[in-house]
């Protein structure tokens, strides 16, 4: 059975950092992170291949966003550097198999529950 907590939301103003938390139980090939905006479709940000640790990111997130893992813990962290307003929006993570990097629909996904995170200016 595959479970994904994540954890580490809040309210932040521009310019700030947050750390989200992904704490699983099993994982497939992949663990990201996506992001999805007020009234927007999810949008996968940063992700890691869980075997080799292969890192991707989105064109948005490139530069800001961090993501790692600790085995040990079980747990897969997204670091978010210099946040924006758009930032905005709730953070799911999950582990999915394929193309690390290029989820797509019909990949076998199991996700959490996600965690908001909210700039402010």
């Amino acid at each position: 059975q595959v479970q994904l907590v994540e954890s580490g939301g809040g309210s932040v103003q521009a310019g700030g950092s947050l750390r989200l938390s992904c704490t699983y139980t099993n994982n497939l090939a992949c663990m990201g992170w996506f992001h999805q905006a007020p009234g927007e479709e999810r949008e996968e940000v940063a992700t890691i291949n869980m075997r080799g640790g292969s890192q991707y990111y989105s064109s948005s997130a490139r530069g800001r966003f961090t993501i790692s893992q600790d085995k040990a813990a079980r747990t897969v962290y997204l670091q978010i550097n210099s946040l924006k307003l758009e930032d905005t929006g709730m953070y799911y993570c999950a582990t999915y198999s394929g193309s690390c990097g290029r989820w797509r629909g019909r990949d076998l996904t199991h996700w959490g529950q996600g965690t908001q995170v909210t700039v402010s200016s």
